[in-house]
Protein backbone atom coordinates (compact mmCIF):
# COMPACT_ATOMS: atom_id res chain seq x y z
CA UNK A 1 0.00 0.00 0.00
CA UNK A 2 1.16 3.59 -0.56
CA UNK A 3 3.26 4.96 2.26
CA UNK A 4 2.17 8.48 3.30
CA UNK A 5 4.60 11.25 4.05
CA UNK A 6 4.78 12.43 7.65
CA UNK A 7 1.42 13.96 8.69
CA UNK A 8 2.92 17.37 9.48
CA UNK A 9 4.07 18.03 5.93
CA UNK A 10 2.28 15.44 3.77
CA UNK A 11 -0.05 17.95 2.12
CA UNK A 12 2.73 20.43 1.40
CA UNK A 13 4.94 17.66 0.04
CA UNK A 14 2.16 16.37 -2.18
CA UNK A 15 1.46 19.85 -3.57
CA UNK A 16 5.14 20.44 -4.27
CA UNK A 17 5.59 17.06 -5.96
CA UNK A 18 2.48 17.40 -8.12
CA UNK A 19 3.48 20.93 -9.17
CA UNK A 20 7.03 19.88 -10.03
CA UNK A 21 5.78 16.83 -11.95
CA UNK A 22 3.18 18.85 -13.85
CA UNK A 23 5.81 21.42 -14.78
CA UNK A 24 8.05 18.64 -16.08
CA UNK A 25 5.21 17.33 -18.22
CA UNK A 26 4.64 20.88 -19.47
CA UNK A 27 8.28 21.18 -20.55
CA UNK A 28 8.08 17.72 -22.13
CA UNK A 29 5.07 18.58 -24.28
CA UNK A 30 6.19 22.14 -24.89
CA UNK A 31 9.27 20.69 -26.57
CA UNK A 32 7.43 18.16 -28.70
CA UNK A 33 4.37 20.32 -29.46
CA UNK A 34 6.47 23.28 -30.51
CA UNK A 35 8.43 21.03 -32.83
CA UNK A 36 5.28 19.43 -34.27
CA UNK A 37 3.57 22.78 -34.82
CA UNK A 38 6.64 24.34 -36.41
CA UNK A 39 7.17 21.23 -38.53
CA UNK A 40 3.63 21.60 -39.90
CA UNK A 41 4.13 25.31 -40.68
CA UNK A 42 7.81 26.10 -41.34
CA UNK A 43 10.35 23.26 -41.22
CA UNK A 44 9.66 22.05 -44.76
CA UNK A 45 11.02 25.40 -45.98
CA UNK A 46 13.84 25.79 -43.43
CA UNK A 47 15.36 22.29 -43.49
CA UNK A 48 13.91 20.64 -46.63
CA UNK A 49 13.51 23.49 -49.14
CA UNK A 50 14.06 21.38 -52.28
CA UNK A 51 10.96 19.21 -51.73
CA UNK A 52 7.33 19.93 -52.59
CA UNK A 53 5.27 21.36 -49.70
CA UNK A 54 3.59 18.05 -48.79
CA UNK A 55 6.78 15.98 -49.19
CA UNK A 56 8.70 18.57 -47.19
CA UNK A 57 6.11 18.30 -44.44
CA UNK A 58 6.45 14.52 -44.52
CA UNK A 59 10.23 14.87 -44.14
CA UNK A 60 9.77 17.26 -41.20
CA UNK A 61 7.37 14.81 -39.55
CA UNK A 62 9.91 12.03 -40.13
CA UNK A 63 12.39 13.93 -37.94
CA UNK A 64 9.52 14.40 -35.47
CA UNK A 65 9.13 10.62 -35.40
CA UNK A 66 12.86 10.20 -34.71
CA UNK A 67 12.30 11.81 -31.33
CA UNK A 68 9.50 9.36 -30.62
CA UNK A 69 11.55 6.39 -31.83
CA UNK A 70 14.21 7.16 -29.20
CA UNK A 71 11.66 7.27 -26.40
CA UNK A 72 11.40 3.49 -25.70
CA UNK A 73 15.18 3.27 -25.27
CA UNK A 74 15.09 6.28 -22.98
CA UNK A 75 12.25 4.70 -21.04
CA UNK A 76 14.21 1.48 -20.51
CA UNK A 77 17.47 3.22 -19.59
CA UNK A 78 16.03 5.84 -17.26
CA UNK A 79 13.38 3.46 -15.95
CA UNK A 80 16.19 1.10 -14.94
CA UNK A 81 18.01 3.78 -12.97
CA UNK A 82 14.75 5.24 -11.65
CA UNK A 83 13.85 1.87 -10.15
CA UNK A 84 17.36 1.32 -8.76
CA UNK A 85 18.54 4.80 -7.76
CA UNK A 86 15.36 6.78 -7.27
CA UNK A 87 12.88 8.96 -9.14
CA UNK A 88 14.07 12.46 -8.23
CA UNK A 89 17.59 12.62 -9.71
CA UNK A 90 16.52 10.97 -12.97
CA UNK A 91 13.84 13.63 -13.42
CA UNK A 92 16.42 16.41 -13.22
CA UNK A 93 18.54 14.75 -15.92
CA UNK A 94 15.61 14.14 -18.29
CA UNK A 95 14.36 17.71 -18.01
CA UNK A 96 17.82 19.04 -18.90
CA UNK A 97 18.03 16.78 -21.96
CA UNK A 98 14.65 17.86 -23.28
CA UNK A 99 14.90 21.56 -22.49
CA UNK A 100 18.44 22.13 -23.74
CA UNK A 101 17.58 20.24 -26.92
CA UNK A 102 14.70 22.59 -27.63
CA UNK A 103 16.92 25.61 -26.99
CA UNK A 104 19.51 24.19 -29.40
CA UNK A 105 16.95 23.86 -32.21
CA UNK A 106 16.30 27.59 -31.89
CA UNK A 107 20.00 28.19 -32.67
CA UNK A 108 20.26 25.67 -35.52
CA UNK A 109 21.28 27.13 -38.92
CA UNK A 110 19.00 26.51 -41.90
CA UNK A 111 19.63 24.27 -44.92
CA UNK A 112 20.47 27.36 -46.97
CA UNK A 113 23.27 28.20 -44.52
CA UNK A 114 25.01 24.86 -43.91
CA UNK A 115 23.39 22.44 -46.34
CA UNK A 116 22.73 18.82 -45.41
CA UNK A 117 24.34 19.34 -42.00
CA UNK A 118 21.20 21.24 -40.89
CA UNK A 119 18.73 18.32 -41.07
CA UNK A 120 21.41 15.93 -39.77
CA UNK A 121 21.93 18.07 -36.66
CA UNK A 122 18.18 18.35 -36.28
CA UNK A 123 17.88 14.56 -36.20
CA UNK A 124 20.66 14.26 -33.59
CA UNK A 125 18.99 16.82 -31.34
CA UNK A 126 15.68 15.00 -31.69
CA UNK A 127 17.35 11.75 -30.65
CA UNK A 128 18.67 13.36 -27.45
CA UNK A 129 15.28 14.89 -26.71
CA UNK A 130 13.56 11.57 -27.31
CA UNK A 131 15.86 9.76 -24.89
CA UNK A 132 15.14 12.36 -22.23
CA UNK A 133 11.41 12.32 -22.83
CA UNK A 134 11.44 8.53 -22.58
CA UNK A 135 12.41 8.76 -18.93
CA UNK A 136 10.46 11.88 -18.03
CA UNK A 137 6.86 10.72 -17.98
CA UNK A 138 7.25 7.67 -15.76
CA UNK A 139 9.10 9.47 -13.00
CA UNK A 140 6.79 12.48 -12.93
CA UNK A 141 3.60 10.44 -12.71
CA UNK A 142 5.06 8.03 -10.17
CA UNK A 143 6.16 10.79 -7.82
CA UNK A 144 2.57 12.05 -7.72
CA UNK A 145 1.09 8.56 -7.47
CA UNK A 146 3.41 7.39 -4.70
CA UNK A 147 2.78 10.49 -2.60
CA UNK A 148 -1.03 10.50 -2.98
CA UNK A 149 -3.71 8.57 -1.06
CA UNK A 150 -4.68 5.38 -2.87
CA UNK A 151 -8.32 6.51 -3.13
CA UNK A 152 -7.33 9.68 -5.02
CA UNK A 153 -4.52 8.48 -7.26
CA UNK A 154 -6.59 9.08 -10.39
CA UNK A 155 -7.14 12.71 -9.44
CA UNK A 156 -3.56 13.56 -8.47
CA UNK A 157 -1.96 11.85 -11.46
CA UNK A 158 -4.42 13.65 -13.74
CA UNK A 159 -3.10 16.95 -12.35
CA UNK A 160 0.34 15.95 -13.66
CA UNK A 161 -1.28 15.32 -17.04
CA UNK A 162 -2.48 18.93 -17.19
CA UNK A 163 1.08 19.59 -18.32
CA UNK A 164 0.22 18.01 -21.67
CA UNK A 165 -2.49 20.46 -22.85
CA UNK A 166 -0.58 23.24 -21.09
CA UNK A 167 2.50 22.17 -23.02
CA UNK A 168 0.45 22.54 -26.19
CA UNK A 169 -1.26 25.74 -25.09
CA UNK A 170 1.92 27.72 -24.42
CA UNK A 171 3.86 27.08 -27.67
CA UNK A 172 0.77 27.27 -29.90
CA UNK A 173 -0.15 30.52 -28.16
CA UNK A 174 3.33 31.90 -28.80
CA UNK A 175 3.23 30.82 -32.44
CA UNK A 176 -0.22 32.39 -32.91
CA UNK A 177 0.84 35.64 -31.24
CA UNK A 178 4.06 35.95 -33.21
CA UNK A 179 2.34 35.15 -36.48
CA UNK A 180 -0.38 37.71 -35.79
CA UNK A 181 1.80 40.56 -34.53
CA UNK A 182 4.88 40.41 -36.74
CA UNK A 183 5.00 41.53 -40.40
CA UNK A 184 4.05 38.99 -43.05
CA UNK A 185 6.75 36.42 -43.58
CA UNK A 186 8.68 37.28 -40.40
CA UNK A 187 7.58 34.17 -38.53
CA UNK A 188 8.56 31.83 -41.36
CA UNK A 189 11.94 33.48 -41.88
CA UNK A 190 13.27 33.98 -38.32
CA UNK A 191 10.65 34.45 -35.58
CA UNK A 192 9.90 30.72 -35.38
CA UNK A 193 13.15 30.46 -33.39
CA UNK A 194 11.91 32.64 -30.51
CA UNK A 195 9.61 30.04 -28.82
CA UNK A 196 12.43 27.49 -28.96
CA UNK A 197 14.83 29.89 -27.26
CA UNK A 198 12.21 30.88 -24.67
CA UNK A 199 11.96 27.28 -23.46
CA UNK A 200 15.06 27.83 -21.33
CA UNK A 201 12.90 29.81 -18.88
CA UNK A 202 10.59 26.85 -18.23
CA UNK A 203 13.56 24.54 -17.86
CA UNK A 204 15.19 26.79 -15.27
CA UNK A 205 12.05 26.90 -13.11
CA UNK A 206 11.52 23.15 -13.50
CA UNK A 207 15.06 22.25 -12.45
CA UNK A 208 14.84 24.49 -9.40
CA UNK A 209 11.58 22.87 -8.29
CA UNK A 210 12.82 19.34 -8.80
CA UNK A 211 15.96 19.94 -6.80
CA UNK A 212 13.74 20.97 -3.88
CA UNK A 213 11.49 17.93 -3.63
CA UNK A 214 12.15 14.76 -1.65
CA UNK A 215 12.32 11.22 -2.96
CA UNK A 216 9.17 9.11 -3.29
CA UNK A 217 8.33 7.56 0.11
CA UNK A 218 7.45 4.24 -1.50
CA UNK A 219 10.84 4.09 -3.21
CA UNK A 220 12.63 5.00 0.04
CA UNK A 221 10.80 2.20 1.85
CA UNK A 222 11.59 -0.29 -0.92
CA UNK A 223 15.30 0.59 -0.92
CA UNK A 224 15.52 0.40 2.86
CA UNK A 225 14.10 -3.11 2.78
CA UNK A 226 16.47 -4.11 -0.05
CA UNK A 227 13.81 -4.95 -2.61
CA UNK A 228 15.57 -3.24 -5.52
CA UNK A 229 15.63 -5.38 -8.67
CA UNK A 230 18.97 -5.86 -10.44
CA UNK A 231 17.37 -5.75 -13.92
CA UNK A 232 13.83 -4.32 -13.77
CA UNK A 233 13.15 -4.58 -17.52
CA UNK A 234 13.77 -8.34 -17.42
CA UNK A 235 11.31 -8.73 -14.57
CA UNK A 236 8.64 -6.71 -16.38
CA UNK A 237 8.98 -8.41 -19.76
CA UNK A 238 9.29 -11.97 -18.47
CA UNK A 239 6.75 -11.81 -15.63
CA UNK A 240 4.08 -9.58 -17.16
CA UNK A 241 4.30 -9.78 -20.96
CA UNK A 242 0.53 -9.73 -21.40
CA UNK A 243 0.15 -6.64 -19.25
CA UNK A 244 2.86 -4.86 -21.24
CA UNK A 245 1.28 -5.79 -24.58
CA UNK A 246 -2.26 -4.79 -23.65
CA UNK A 247 -1.22 -1.53 -22.03
CA UNK A 248 0.82 -0.55 -25.11
CA UNK A 249 -2.19 -1.21 -27.34
CA UNK A 250 -4.41 0.75 -24.96
CA UNK A 251 -2.00 3.71 -25.15
CA UNK A 252 -1.91 3.98 -28.96
CA UNK A 253 -5.26 5.74 -29.45
CA UNK A 254 -4.76 8.22 -26.61
CA UNK A 255 -1.42 9.37 -28.00
CA UNK A 256 -2.16 8.95 -31.71
CA UNK A 257 -5.52 10.73 -31.81
CA UNK A 258 -4.14 13.60 -29.73
CA UNK A 259 -1.70 14.32 -32.55
CA UNK A 260 -4.40 13.88 -35.18
CA UNK A 261 -6.47 16.60 -33.51
CA UNK A 262 -3.85 19.25 -33.67
CA UNK A 263 -0.84 18.24 -35.82
CA UNK A 264 -2.61 16.58 -38.76
CA UNK A 265 -5.61 18.90 -38.47
CA UNK A 266 -3.37 21.97 -38.79
CA UNK A 267 -1.67 20.40 -41.82
CA UNK A 268 -5.05 19.57 -43.40
CA UNK A 269 -6.48 23.04 -42.92
CA UNK A 270 -3.40 24.97 -44.06
CA UNK A 271 -2.09 22.65 -46.82
CA UNK A 272 -5.13 20.92 -48.28
CA UNK A 273 -7.86 23.49 -47.66
CA UNK A 274 -5.37 26.35 -48.17
CA UNK A 275 -6.92 28.33 -45.32
CA UNK A 276 -5.15 30.66 -42.85
CA UNK A 277 -3.47 29.01 -39.88
CA UNK A 278 -4.58 31.62 -37.35
CA UNK A 279 -8.16 30.39 -36.72
CA UNK A 280 -7.25 26.71 -36.42
CA UNK A 281 -4.36 27.51 -34.05
CA UNK A 282 -6.71 29.57 -31.89
CA UNK A 283 -9.18 26.69 -31.86
CA UNK A 284 -6.42 24.39 -30.59
CA UNK A 285 -5.65 26.91 -27.83
CA UNK A 286 -9.27 26.98 -26.69
CA UNK A 287 -9.55 23.19 -26.74
CA UNK A 288 -6.35 22.79 -24.72
CA UNK A 289 -7.58 25.30 -22.16
CA UNK A 290 -10.78 23.27 -21.83
CA UNK A 291 -8.80 20.04 -21.40
CA UNK A 292 -6.78 21.58 -18.58
CA UNK A 293 -10.11 21.77 -16.74
CA UNK A 294 -11.58 18.42 -17.79
CA UNK A 295 -8.53 16.27 -17.01
CA UNK A 296 -8.88 16.49 -13.20
CA UNK A 297 -12.63 15.93 -13.55
CA UNK A 298 -12.06 12.68 -15.42
CA UNK A 299 -9.27 11.73 -13.03
CA UNK A 300 -11.58 12.19 -10.04
CA UNK A 301 -14.35 10.32 -11.87
CA UNK A 302 -11.99 7.39 -12.45
CA UNK A 303 -11.43 7.17 -8.69
CA UNK A 304 -15.17 6.79 -8.19
CA UNK A 305 -16.45 4.64 -11.07
CA UNK A 306 -13.30 2.81 -12.18
CA UNK A 307 -10.32 3.78 -14.31
CA UNK A 308 -10.99 1.29 -17.10
CA UNK A 309 -14.59 2.47 -17.49
CA UNK A 310 -13.54 6.08 -17.97
CA UNK A 311 -10.67 5.10 -20.28
CA UNK A 312 -12.83 2.86 -22.49
CA UNK A 313 -15.59 5.49 -22.65
CA UNK A 314 -13.04 8.01 -23.94
CA UNK A 315 -11.91 5.61 -26.66
CA UNK A 316 -15.51 4.89 -27.73
CA UNK A 317 -16.31 8.60 -27.85
CA UNK A 318 -13.36 9.27 -30.15
CA UNK A 319 -14.38 6.47 -32.50
CA UNK A 320 -17.81 8.08 -32.84
CA UNK A 321 -16.28 11.55 -33.24
CA UNK A 322 -14.03 10.72 -36.23
CA UNK A 323 -16.44 11.60 -39.06
CA UNK A 324 -18.02 14.67 -37.39
CA UNK A 325 -14.56 16.02 -36.54
CA UNK A 326 -13.39 16.19 -40.16
CA UNK A 327 -16.78 17.40 -41.38
CA UNK A 328 -16.44 20.30 -38.94
CA UNK A 329 -12.90 21.07 -40.17
CA UNK A 330 -14.07 20.99 -43.78
CA UNK A 331 -16.47 23.87 -43.17
CA UNK A 332 -13.54 26.24 -42.74
CA UNK A 333 -15.48 28.02 -39.98
CA UNK A 334 -13.86 29.07 -36.73
CA UNK A 335 -16.78 27.89 -34.56
CA UNK A 336 -16.54 24.47 -36.20
CA UNK A 337 -12.81 24.28 -35.50
CA UNK A 338 -13.45 25.10 -31.83
CA UNK A 339 -16.27 22.57 -31.47
CA UNK A 340 -14.35 19.76 -33.13
CA UNK A 341 -11.10 20.40 -31.24
CA UNK A 342 -12.89 20.79 -27.91
CA UNK A 343 -14.81 17.54 -28.31
CA UNK A 344 -11.68 15.70 -29.39
CA UNK A 345 -9.18 17.06 -26.88
CA UNK A 346 -11.35 18.16 -23.98
CA UNK A 347 -13.72 15.18 -23.87
CA UNK A 348 -12.36 12.19 -25.83
CA UNK A 349 -8.68 12.57 -25.08
CA UNK A 350 -9.35 14.08 -21.66
CA UNK A 351 -11.27 10.99 -20.52
CA UNK A 352 -8.53 8.58 -21.58
CA UNK A 353 -5.64 10.68 -20.32
CA UNK A 354 -7.34 11.62 -17.06
CA UNK A 355 -7.66 7.96 -16.06
CA UNK A 356 -4.41 6.76 -17.59
CA UNK A 357 -1.81 7.71 -14.98
CA UNK A 358 -3.27 5.66 -12.13
CA UNK A 359 -4.51 2.88 -14.43
CA UNK A 360 -1.14 2.18 -16.04
CA UNK A 361 1.01 2.82 -12.94
CA UNK A 362 -0.82 0.31 -10.80
CA UNK A 363 -0.20 -2.46 -13.30
CA UNK A 364 3.31 -2.83 -11.85
CA UNK A 365 4.71 -3.26 -8.30
CA UNK A 366 6.85 -0.47 -6.92
CA UNK A 367 10.25 -2.11 -7.47
CA UNK A 368 9.76 -2.27 -11.27
CA UNK A 369 7.09 0.40 -11.66
CA UNK A 370 9.25 3.11 -13.26
CA UNK A 371 10.46 0.65 -15.90
CA UNK A 372 7.07 -0.93 -16.50
CA UNK A 373 5.25 2.38 -16.85
CA UNK A 374 7.99 3.82 -19.08
CA UNK A 375 7.96 0.82 -21.42
CA UNK A 376 4.17 1.02 -21.71
CA UNK A 377 4.11 4.76 -22.17
CA UNK A 378 6.98 5.16 -24.59
CA UNK A 379 6.36 2.23 -26.92
CA UNK A 380 2.64 3.05 -27.00
CA UNK A 381 3.35 6.74 -27.61
CA UNK A 382 5.81 5.91 -30.39
CA UNK A 383 3.32 3.66 -32.18
CA UNK A 384 0.54 6.18 -31.59
CA UNK A 385 1.65 9.80 -31.37
CA UNK A 386 4.97 9.26 -33.14
CA UNK A 387 3.47 7.59 -36.20
CA UNK A 388 0.12 9.37 -36.46
CA UNK A 389 1.45 12.58 -38.12
CA UNK A 390 3.30 10.44 -40.69
CA UNK A 391 0.34 8.12 -41.21
CA UNK A 392 -2.17 10.96 -41.28
CA UNK A 393 -0.21 13.05 -43.79
CA UNK A 394 0.49 9.98 -45.95
CA UNK A 395 -3.21 9.05 -45.96
CA UNK A 396 -4.12 12.59 -46.95
CA UNK A 397 -1.61 12.42 -49.79
CA UNK A 398 -2.80 8.97 -50.95
CA UNK A 399 -6.44 10.09 -51.04
CA UNK A 400 -5.75 13.29 -52.94
CA UNK A 401 -6.17 15.52 -49.91
CA UNK A 402 -9.45 14.00 -48.68
CA UNK A 403 -9.86 12.70 -45.13
CA UNK A 404 -11.76 9.49 -45.94
CA UNK A 405 -8.82 7.15 -45.21
CA UNK A 406 -7.99 9.05 -42.04
CA UNK A 407 -11.38 8.00 -40.65
CA UNK A 408 -10.40 4.34 -40.94
CA UNK A 409 -7.24 5.02 -38.96
CA UNK A 410 -8.98 7.04 -36.23
CA UNK A 411 -11.79 4.56 -35.70
CA UNK A 412 -9.44 1.58 -35.92
CA UNK A 413 -6.99 2.70 -33.24
CA UNK A 414 -9.81 3.83 -30.93
CA UNK A 415 -11.48 0.42 -31.12
CA UNK A 416 -8.20 -1.49 -30.63
CA UNK A 417 -7.20 0.62 -27.61
CA UNK A 418 -10.63 0.37 -26.03
CA UNK A 419 -10.66 -3.42 -26.33
CA UNK A 420 -7.12 -3.69 -24.96
CA UNK A 421 -8.05 -1.57 -21.93
CA UNK A 422 -10.71 -4.10 -20.93
CA UNK A 423 -7.86 -6.49 -20.05
CA UNK A 424 -6.14 -4.15 -17.60
CA UNK A 425 -8.10 -5.13 -14.49
CA UNK A 426 -5.10 -5.00 -12.16
CA UNK A 427 -4.71 -1.26 -12.85
CA UNK A 428 -7.92 -0.42 -11.01
CA UNK A 429 -6.31 -0.34 -7.56
CA UNK A 430 -2.82 -0.31 -6.02
CA UNK A 431 -1.14 -3.69 -5.89
CA UNK A 432 -1.22 -5.13 -2.35
CA UNK A 433 2.09 -5.32 -0.54
CA UNK A 434 3.06 -9.03 -0.68
CA UNK A 435 4.13 -8.94 2.97
CA UNK A 436 0.61 -8.00 4.08
CA UNK A 437 -1.02 -11.00 2.36
CA UNK A 438 -1.90 -13.93 4.65
CA UNK A 439 1.00 -16.44 4.52
CA UNK A 440 -1.29 -19.46 4.23
CA UNK A 441 -2.48 -18.49 0.75
CA UNK A 442 -1.35 -21.16 -1.73
CA UNK A 443 1.38 -20.44 -4.22
CA UNK A 444 0.74 -20.75 -7.93
CA UNK A 445 2.09 -24.12 -9.04
CA UNK A 446 3.99 -22.67 -11.96
CA UNK A 447 4.06 -18.92 -11.26
CA UNK A 448 2.42 -18.13 -14.59
CA UNK A 449 0.46 -15.00 -15.32
CA UNK A 450 -3.30 -14.82 -15.49
CA UNK A 451 -4.96 -15.26 -18.89
CA UNK A 452 -5.39 -11.50 -19.36
CA UNK A 453 -1.67 -10.91 -18.96
CA UNK A 454 -1.84 -9.55 -15.41
CA UNK A 455 -0.14 -11.14 -12.44
CA UNK A 456 -1.57 -14.40 -11.22
CA UNK A 457 -3.94 -13.98 -8.24
CA UNK A 458 -1.76 -16.06 -5.97
CA UNK A 459 1.27 -15.43 -3.84
CA UNK A 460 4.30 -17.62 -4.55
CA UNK A 461 6.76 -18.56 -1.89
CA UNK A 462 9.10 -15.79 -0.87
CA UNK A 463 12.43 -15.64 -2.62
CA UNK A 464 15.56 -16.24 -0.66
CA UNK A 465 18.22 -13.77 0.32
CA UNK A 466 17.66 -10.07 -0.16
CA UNK A 467 16.29 -10.19 -3.68
CA UNK A 468 13.09 -8.29 -4.22
CA UNK A 469 9.76 -10.09 -4.41
CA UNK A 470 9.10 -10.96 -8.01
CA UNK A 471 6.52 -9.27 -10.15
CA UNK A 472 4.23 -12.26 -9.72
CA UNK A 473 3.94 -11.56 -6.00
CA UNK A 474 0.78 -9.56 -6.53
CA UNK A 475 -2.88 -10.21 -6.26
CA UNK A 476 -5.38 -9.28 -8.93
CA UNK A 477 -7.51 -6.27 -8.07
CA UNK A 478 -11.22 -7.18 -8.07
Amino acid sequence: MPVPAPPSDSRASLRKVVTASALGTTVEYYDFTLYATTAALVFDKVFFPDASPLIGTLAAFATYFVGYAARPLGGIVFGHFGDRLGRKNILVITMLMMGLGTFAIGLLPSYDSIGIAAPVLLVLIRLIQGLGMGGEYGGGVLMALEYSPSSRQGFFTSLVHIGTPAGVLIPVGLVSALDGVLPAGAYDSWAWRLPFLASILLVGVGIWMRLNITESPEFVKMRKEREVQSLPVREVLTRQPGTVAYSILAKIAESGLFNIYYVVAITYVTTELDLPKGPVLLAVLIACAVECCTLPLFGALSDRVGRRRVYIAGAAFQALLAVPFFLLLQTGQFWAYVLGMTLGLGIGHGAMYGAQGALFSNLYPVNVRYTGLSVTQQIGATLGGGLSPLIGTALLSASGGHWSWLIVYCVGVAVVSGLAATRLRSGEAPAPDPRTVAPHLPAAPDGTAAPDGTAAPTVPAASTGTAAPTVTERTQAP
